[in-house]
């Protein structure tokens, strides 16, 4: 059996934290669906990603599967929730409650993933003391002293493109220690401050390009 308190590495590659949450949602969909075992070779088939690269990626998590069975899927799932800290919660503040920021205000799904934004911060003065989704609205001058109050440190950047580095540095002075971006803009932070970009405009990019290049393959043949 293997500990489920075990110490959680922190040299994993990048490349195979992405995978990861792949691995577990699938794992989760075939646990609801009855069953009890799971190979590297049905994870690979049905993740798109080679068998090798499967269980290179589950030794970071230090599960052994068995030879002609594979991995228990219930501890499969339950390792791979707590490596990735969504077992645990996760305290956040969203900065720029626009369209984007709305939305990710509105969706309850983060905290299935232990991530919980308990307020938003915006410049507009009439956003001040509203809510969405019963979460609070504050104007950004109120951040530092909530920040104090609550030791807050995970920050979810959605502010416009000529804000996102002024607002990252003023959100860092006052605590903030990991942002998650969803600005198209690559913000300059401290060596110490870890930044997570997800840009959905530049994935946006990569699907047209990808897009109009099968486009003219077909138009070419």
């Amino acid at each position: 059996m293997v500990n489920n308190r075990q110490k959680i590495q922190f040299n994993v590659p990048e490349p195979t934290l992405r995978r990861l949450p792949w691995y577990l949602a699938y794992a989760q969909l075939e646990l609801r669906n009855g069953e009890s075992c799971l190979s590297s070779t049905q994870i690979a088939k049905n993740i798109a990603v080679d068998s090798s690269i499967v269980a290179k990626d589950l030794s970071y998590v230090n599960i052994s599967g068995r030879t002609r069975v594979g991995y228990d899927i219930k501890e499969l799932v339950t390792i791979l929730e707590a490596f990735l800290g969504f077992t645990n919660s996760h305290k956040a503040f969203l900065f720029g409650v626009g369209r984007l920021g709305g939305a990710l205000l509105y969706d309850n799904g983060l905290q299935q993933f232990g991530l919980e934004i308990v307020a938003g911060f915006d410049v507009k003065h009439e956003l001040a003391g509203t809510s969405i989704n019963r979460i609070p609205i504050h104007h950004l001058d109120n951040f530092t002293e909530l920040q104090q109050k609550t030791g807050i440190n995970i920050g979810i950047l959605t502010v416009p493109i000529d804000k996102a580095q002024s607002v990252s540095e003023k959100i860092i002075s006052g605590g903030i220690q990991a942002i998650w971006n969803f600005t198209p803009f690559r913000i300059r932070v401290p060596e110490n401050i870890v930044v997570q970009n997800t840009s959905i405009y530049a994935h946006l990019a990569v699907m047209f390009n990808r897009l109009n290049a099968i486009n003219e393959r077909l138009t070419e043949n």
